[in-house]
């Protein structure tokens, strides 16, 4: 039996956007994103394109959602296929941001990814009310001003909230999960892969362990779990008891503009060198994109998603060098660093970078330690302009012509997909 007296206890908030790029596209089409056929495609003059985004009734009727193919779309003249627009999703992101923070500082937001968000309100109950009422009040705000749908789930931690969004608040709008509900509302959980963090292949090993519901999980003998899965079986044990001790992550929102870049590979990727070729080429990008503003910065910031077979999850880090740089090495030896001291050997799906705490690049501080600073800067520059001459294509690092390369494919593409 847990002691839940001695767990985090807090008031967070889950808040997800319902069909975030479908519906966002819906109202700039001015339809109602409940009610349209909407499908989000990355490239319309490709029958295998992926399907980014599809509205809830695409969803709900045709089984069309995220990851389906072009060619599985019906031809119904109801439905409507339209290409991303990437730019326009990230700015109503980051104002959908600003509406948490009328309730809570910035602090207290950590952006999960572009369409979900945990929000701390502890501290700000007795201002707004209770963390129901506060729900509401932002639910309110972002369907009244962007006439865009979502759920919002609360818990005591961000794993219960995030339960609470996935199993009843998508249903219900907005719902309030306590630990006194995890036997009764958690425990009957089955299949097993609805949990959030239990993917398909560690359902059906959980399976071959004689375990279908999460309830059955919680009972289960924790070293048995320990010894099969390592850690993760640790992980696999407490969450079925509702127990997080995570923090909150660190605020995505700064006060000042910073230049990232997030990448979902399109495959699983395993192998530490492999991932490593992936963040020298993104560290690429985003330095190039500084070095085009005239700009550099201080604060980098890492992140790996999981794959959601290997339990999801992941981190995002950051780190504030001495001297502002826009130099593509010095933000790759930061990111091995937060790679090393973070990376849990699991396979990756996802990847973050972004160069913030951003100052004008007009000029350089020398550096007894490193005499060739300036050259590199200066190469930098000189790469940008034969890039921006002859095509992004032109100029590319080693890494991106093996295996495990993205770059000479992106090239070809703005900001991941057509704009």
């Amino acid at each position: 039996m847990a002691d839940y007296s001695a767990m985090p206890n807090h008031q967070i908030l889950c808040v997800d956007m319902k069909s975030f790029y479908a519906s966002c596209s819906a109202v700039m089409l001015g339809l109602d994103p409940l009610d349209c056929y909407l499908v989000i495609a990355g490239n319309l003059e490709r029958k295998g394109s992926v399907v980014l985004a599809a509205s809830p009734r695409m969803k709900k009727e045709f089984g069309i959602k995220t990851g389906s193919r072009l060619f599985e779309v019906p031809n119904d003249p109801r439905i409507r296929i339209e290409e991303p627009k990437m730019t326009t999703y990230l700015r109503i992101s980051t104002e959908i941001t600003r509406v948490f923070n009328r309730y809570v500082p910035k602090e207290a937001i950590h952006t999960y990814s572009v369409d979900e968000s945990f929000i701390k309100v502890d501290g700000a109950l007795h201002l707004w009310g209770d963390a129901q009422t506060i729900a509401w009040k932002i639910k309110d705000d972002i369907e009244r001003e962007f006439q865009l749908p979502c759920a919002i789930g609360i818990g005591p931690n961000m794993l219960m909230s995030k339960l609470c969004l996935d199993l009843e608040a998508k249903k219900k709008g907005v719902a309030e999960w306590t630990y006194e509900d995890v036997k009764t509302k958690l425990w009957n959980v089955s299949p097993l892969r609805e949990m959030w963090g239990i993917g398909r292949r560690v359902e059906k090993t959980l399976n071959g362990m004689g375990i279908f519901t999460v309830g059955q999980l919680a009972r289960y003998d924790l070293a048995k779990l320990e010894k099969k899965f390592g850690i993760m079986g640790n992980q696999l044990y407490h969450h079925a008891w509702g127990i997080d001790l995570s923090e909150i992550g660190a605020p995505i929102m700064e006060g000042q503009i910073s230049f990232g870049k997030s990448q979902i590979l399109l495959r699983d990727y395993k192998e530490e060198e492999e991932i490593k070729h992936v963040v020298l080429e993104m560290c690429e990008e985003v330095a190039r994109r500084a070095r085009r503003h005239r700009k550099a910065g201080r604060t980098i910031s890492f992140g790996l998603g999981y794959s959601q077979d290997e339990f999801g999850g992941g981190f995002y880090r950051s780190r504030t060098v001495e001297q502002p740089t826009n130099i593509t090495m010095d933000l790759y030896r930061v990111c091995l660093e937060l790679f090393d001291e973070n990376y849990e050997g699991k396979t990756v799906r996802q990847i973050s970078i972004s160069l913030g705490n951003i100052t004008d690049d007009c000029e350089m501080q020398l550096n007894l330690f490193d005499l060739d600073g300036w050259k590199k800067r200066e190469l930098g520059y000189t790469v940008d302009r034969i890039r921006s001459r002859f095509g992004g294509g032109v100029l590319l690092r080693a890494v991106s012509y093996t295996s495990a390369g993205t770059a000479k494919h992106r090239a070809t593409l703005v900001g991941g997909h057509k704009m």
